[in-house]
């Protein structure tokens, strides 16, 4: 896509703007794209702000990098400043019927919601990860932008803030519930990409990667399940009760006990193997998880 399509939406406003839409507040905007004045079919967007929505209807599709998502029922996308995301409306395709709200990050700054905002993993999921509700799930949404909506319409006083913010982070909420439902729905399918994950771990060491390519990293299997890192970290956390980066530490101990008793070989040696660039980087690691260090466990 050209880099003139490009928009920077560092601002609320300059979202609504693109679609003909008022903004009421320069921090935080409710939209609801069937009220759009201007048509926007194709752009690609750099956010600058966060964004959720719940899109209804089909005729829209997001590209995330190579991957594309097609939009079905009451499907929810979410994005963290920093993403680039592009839009490609069909032509034929009647105006989406799309709701959601897009807040700055100075919005939050010294809320107790500042604090937490990380923890909403879903932000770095992809498009193709999105969350798909229930009719019940959709009107518990729907209500929570209209209450945000409805404040945006008061007047300004101490409280607004406030009110606003809560209530992000009463919808934020709820989206976490319901991508926990939907990990567990998926059980079955999750499965698949933890055996998968087990393989590929096996097979990295197996094949000599780590000397040439260092120790693995979480993204390097998520890209292999083709997640996003995020997501795939979430998945394998629901799965197995640990994070995949200790999955991943786990798996390196194991290997690693089994190399430290082979008199044939240093304890440099076995950290060159299991992918450290410095030993005493893997000595560390070790004492930490074993209790005691390489040399020791050997003796």
């Amino acid at each position: 896509m050209a880099n003139e399509n490009l928009i920077l939406v560092d601002s609320v406003d300059v979202y609504n703007k693109a679609f003909g839409l008022e903004t009421l507040h320069p921090l935080v905007s409710v939209v609801d794209l069937s009220k759009a004045t201007k048509t926007l079919r194709r752009a690609r967007m750099h956010y600058g702000v966060y964004a959720l929505f719940l899109k209804h209807g089909e005729g829209c599709a997001l590209h995330y990098g190579r991957q594309k998502y097609d939009y079905q029922e009451g499907t929810v996308v979410s994005f963290a400043p920093g993403q680039v995301v592009d839009i490609n409306f069909s032509d034929d395709a009647p105006a989406p019927e799309a709701i959601g709200v897009l807040f700055h990050p100075d919005l939050i700054y010294g809320t107790p919601l500042a604090d937490r905002i990380r923890r909403y993993t879903f932000f770095e999921y992809s498009e193709r990860e999105a969350l798909h509700l229930s009719s019940a799930e959709q009107a518990i949404v729907t209500a929570i932008l209209t209450q945000i909506a409805q404040e945006l319409e008061h007047p300004v006083d101490k409280h607004s803030q406030g009110l606003i913010v809560d209530a992000i982070g009463l919808l934020l909420d709820y989206c976490m519930r319901y991508y926990d439902r939907q990990f567990i729905t998926r059980h079955r399918v999750n499965s698949d990409i933890l055996t998968r994950f087990e393989h590929h771990l096996r097979e990295y060491f197996d094949n000599g990667h780590p000397e040439r390519n260092g120790l693995p990293t979480v993204s390097y299997f998520a890209d292999k399940a083709c997640l996003s890192p995020s997501y795939f970290g979430d998945l394998i956390k629901r799965e197995t009760g640990i994070t995949a980066q200790r999955y991943i530490q786990n798996k390196v101990i194991d290997l690693s006990k089994q190399y430290v008793l082979d008199p044939s070989l240093s304890v440099n040696q076995v950290a060159y193997r299991l992918g450290f660039q410095y030993p005493q980087h893997f000595t560390r690691m070790f004492k930490k998880l074993v209790g005691v260090t390489p040399s020791e466990y050997r003796q």
